[in-house]
């Protein structure tokens, strides 16, 4: 004990410690010069060099953050083993080994562990093959993962800037940020231009933060309100930074979080399902075995093998398969995906991949190529003009923000037209920068202030047309300047709206000579400007857009566009891939409504353009109150607020950090067929876990009715305890090809929630028509074929103990004994066989084998369970568990039974179906 204070007492020490140091970093970090910082980390400006970020890497570690630790084999082993039906067969199994082993054997008799082993055997099968598929699906997982890579741009001495992985930054690495961007470690910011930076993962707070690089920001309580400190695990706005890096890995604020709450997660709605369903089983379970043991002990006046079959019920009642089943179902859903380049990050988004019944995607590199084009730079009166390509040039070019995917175009065509144009040439060595004001959502543009080698400074901005044309004044007309009439913003208006029919994205371009001084510039100077012209992109839908918007409402997806474009480029793309403009509504009508109104509109609209990043995630959020399930794809920054307020976030892997780090699944590759396949995928995930769930509770419910209905009539046990066990080892290892059986194409048409408040109608309903069939086979055995073949027509209550058969094929056996074992034989085959077939009967509301079919895998195990089981009574085996070879005739009989009880299971499938809509 007082070693145990002791250890605790050292750890309590050693965890002050460490707080303290990292309280006193940053301290020093926050309220020293830079310089004095950048001394105590023995780094500069320019970076590290090689040999001194591995000094710095062996001192501080990798810059890895463990939001849970990592399971270590055994543990895993462990997971996949204990569960509390594994449990409930464990303690049946002890108690088996003291009733059929240690009890014996202090009698002086002969131990028998059949029924032990098979009940292990059990336990086993269902672990082990949940171990391996869970260790297929992370393996593939893993593989996918690897390929995807988060990076940072940081100085190394010999190098200069360099992306490299943001596990490979070190202490002392001077990091350069841009909006979009993940901060990678905890910094200190050496220089910011309007640098909005959002911590909401850890303060909550919505609102983004602005960073600055002065000491004297660094006086606040709380670390986090330290204007010149960013921390790992908040993302870049807008703006952008230099910083240099003072903590990496478990040493950072958001690495002792995620260590203070690493381990078990939360539970699903998924999750908490399944519990539901598997606690009701073993409540279940718990009331029908003292029913079944009573009725037992009362009818034979023997109590031991009443116990010992209790034991056996409850074992079959147990759905010790229902965990292996409901991870390899998701298991194999992943590896599925995997298969087709997508990243199923964690193996329960597959239910909600199937579970969605509204996509919403942003439209820009998502719908739409990640190619886009340059195709006009016009003048305001919509004639070519090289100047306009050159001021966006140079606004492109020197913004240190996100590059998007126009700034790269303008980069492109200006570096194919320098041969042309003499104006075009060496901009880059031409001018110099001196100040910017990033892009941001709210004002829709960004500014850049640049000087030429003759000290002409000038401001030059690119943005959205409507909010350029609110900041200039005046127009730039073959070199002249005159002032921005009404009229001439009509006219500049129709061409834009034109451009944007033909189904082009077009932004303006403005500029101002000599704006305020450096230091002083700042969105103020956005005034006043004069309008050069604008620039139009094409940017094609993919390929596969219109295919994949139709097939995925065949099944019953409906597609929202939620874009921060304008209109009319919406509507343009939007007929291009076959998606019919129901109603438009834009960002200013979000903007009045209020969220019930908003949950209404969102019911009669499916495209929202000019939206900002907070109204994506309230469209989202309004539709999920609606009751939907929604899907989220992006793969910008303005995305991410909508993807984590999405059931599943979707994201491809060029998509900016902040987007791929919210996603739920990763597409590799560009074709949106991937969603049609995903989500029929997550709806097989759903149609095989309810087919067991449903087939064990009918099935249990229809057998233990079976159970007490023969415990009160016939006076001995209908089955012996290891018959029940033996039979369920079979029908469990039948089960276990579910996770690959085939669903059809009428289930995969309609999204499916998870639900099991259905599993008691349907167990009520379906299970007591294999009870009929087995009372009837009770009645077979017990009045027909056993007194038939055993006692010469003599009933069992005639038959005098210790009278022995004189001929046939039972000669010289006890009859009493035969008369109970055939009896039990009976009942044994018949179970299989209605107990298997119960699997094909209510995989599908269709007639099974002839308008549905099973895969080949669950029909060949099937199969051969049921021939398995059929001949075990005329085995070696058969005979040492009591069991008697059954006369031809009885097999007749069992075709009958057989048919009828399908044609009754069909005609109550069908009212079922009429009653509640759907078998399934």
């Amino acid at each position: 004990m007082k070693k145990e204070i002791g250890r605790g007492a050292r750890k309590a020490a050693r965890e002050t410690a460490v707080r303290e140091a990292v309280n006193q970093r940053y301290a020093s970090a926050s309220s020293n010069s830079i310089q004095a910082v950048l001394d105590s980390l023995d780094t500069t400006l320019k970076g590290l060099s090689e040999e001194k970020a591995e000094q710095s890497r062996d001192r501080f570690g990798n810059n890895r953050v463990s939001h849970e630790r990592q399971k270590t084999l055994f543990e895993r082993i462990v997971g996949a083993f204990v569960n509390p039906f594994t449990v409930i067969l464990v303690v049946l199994a002890s108690a088996s080994v003291v009733m059929d082993i240690l009890l014996p054997l202090s009698q002086g008799e002969g131990a028998d562990p059949l029924t032990a082993i098979i009940i292990l055997t059990m336990v086993m099968i269902s672990g082990l093959m949940r171990f391996v598929q869970e260790a297929r699906s992370n393996v593939a997982v893993h593989k996918l993962l690897a390929m995807i890579s988060t990076t940072a741009t940081v100085e190394r001495l010999e190098d200069g800037p360099q992306e490299i992985d943001l596990e490979d930054i070190v202490v002392g690495d001077i990091v350069h940020l841009s909006a979009g961007d993940m901060v990678p470690a905890d910094l200190r910011v050496i220089a910011a231009k309007d640098l909005f930076i959002s911590q909401s993962a850890l303060t909550g707070e919505s609102e983004p933060l602005e960073k600055i690089a002065d000491e004297t920001a660094g006086g606040a309580q709380a670390y986090t309100e330290c204007q010149n400190l960013a921390f790992m695990g908040s993302n870049v706005i807008s703006g952008a930074a230099t910083a240099v890096v003072v903590a990496t890995g478990a040493d950072t604020l958001f690495g002792s979080m995620a260590q203070a709450v690493s381990g078990k997660p939360a539970q699903t709605s998924f999750e908490k399902g399944v519990n539901s369903v598997s606690w009701v089983l073993i409540r279940f379970m718990l009331v029908m075995v003292p029913i079944v043991f009573f009725a037992n002990g009362i009818t034979s006046h023997n109590w031991t093998e009443s116990l010992l079959f209790g034991l056996a019920v409850a074992v079959g009642l147990t759905p010790e398969m229902l965990p292996m089943i409901v991870t390899a179902c998701l298991a194999k859903g992943a590896v599925t995906m995997s298969k087709k380049k997508t990243i199923v990050k964690n193996l329960n988004s597959m239910q909600n991949f199937g579970a969605i019944d509204v996509l919403c995607t942003d439209k820009t590199g998502t719908l739409t190529q990640d190619k886009v084009v340059l195709e006009y730079h016009l003048d305001v009166h919509g004639k070519e003009d090289p100047r306009v390509l050159r001021h966006a040039f140079l606004n492109s070019y020197y913004q240190t923000g996100l590059k998007n995917l126009m700034d790269i175009a303008i980069i492109r065509r200006t570096h194919e037209k320098e041969a042309e144009q003499a104006q075009l040439k060496e901009l880059s060595v031409t001018y110099e920068k001196v100040d910017e004001v990033p892009f941001d959502f709210g004002r829709r543009r960004m500014s850049v202030v640049v000087t030429d080698k003759n000290g002409k400074t000038q401001m030059i901005t690119k943005g959205a047309v409507e909010e350029m044309l609110s900041v200039c004044s005046y127009v730039e007309y073959e070199g002249r300047v005159e002032p921005l009439t009404d009229a001439l913003k009509g006219e500049i208006v129709r061409t834009v709206d034109r451009l944007n029919e033909d189904g082009l994205r077009v932004i303006a371009v403005a500029q101002k000579t000599n704006p305020s001084p450096v230091g002083a510039f700042g969105i103020k100077d956005e005034a006043d400007m004069v309008l050069i012209g604008y620039l139009a992109f094409l940017d094609p839908p993919k390929e596969t857009t219109a295919e994949a918007i139709q097939a995925l409402l065949e099944y019953g997806v409906t597609t929202k566009i939620l874009t921060g474009d304008n209109d009319k480029v919406t509507r343009t793309i939007c007929r291009q891939v076959g998606l019919r403009v129901d109603r438009l509504l834009l960002g200013a009508d979000i903007e009045k409504m209020d969220d019930e109104q908003l949950r209404g509109a969102v019911e009669k609209t499916n495209v929202f353009a000019k939206l900002s990043p907070d109204q994506k995630a309230r469209i989202v959020t309004a539709l999920r109150e609606n009751g939907h399930t929604v899907g989220f794809m992006g793969d910008g920054i303005n995305d991410a607020a909508a993807m984590k307020a999405a059931d599943i976030g979707i994201s491809v892997d060029t998509a900016v950090d902040i987007a791929k780090e919210s996603a739920d699944i990763i597409l590799l590759e560009k074709d949106l067929m991937v969603l049609e396949r995903g989500i029929v995928e997550g709806r097989k995930t759903y149609a095989n876990m309810i087919k067991y769930i449903k087939m064990t509770a009918s099935s249990n419910f229809g057998n233990m009715f079976s159970v007490v209905v023969a415990s009160a009539l016939i006076p001995f046990l209908p089955m012996l305890s290891v018959h029940i066990i033996f039979l369920n080892l079979i029908y469990d290892i039948s089960c276990s090809a579910i996770p690959w059986d085939n669903v059809d194409r009428e289930f995969l048409l309609k999204p499916r929630k998870w639900d099991a408040s259905s599993v008691s109608s349907f167990m009520i309903w379906i299970g007591p028509t294999s009870s009929v069939f087995d009372i009837t086979t009770y009645l077979l055995m017990f009045f027909y074929i056993c007194p038939k073949f055993v006692s010469g027509g003599v009933p069992f209550s005639q038959i005098a103990e210790g009278t022995i058969i004189s001929s046939g094929m039972f000669a010289g056996l006890d009859m009493r004994t035969v008369f109970m074992g055939l009896f039990q034989a009976g009942w044994f085959v018949e179970s299989m066989w209605s107990q298997t077939l119960v699997i094909h009967m209510i995989r599908t509301p269709k007639l099974p084998f002839i308008q549905s079919h099973a895969s080949w895998q669950l029909t060949a195990l099937t199969s051969a369970g049921i021939a398995l089981l059929t001949c075990i009574p005329f085995t070696p085996f058969g005979a040492r568990i009591g069991l008697y070879a059954l006369p031809g005739e009885y097999f007749w009989w069992l075709a009958a039974t057989i048919v009828l009880y399908m044609t009754l299971a069909t005609c109550l499938k069908k009212a079922y179906v009429r009653h509640y809509g759907e078998l399934l």
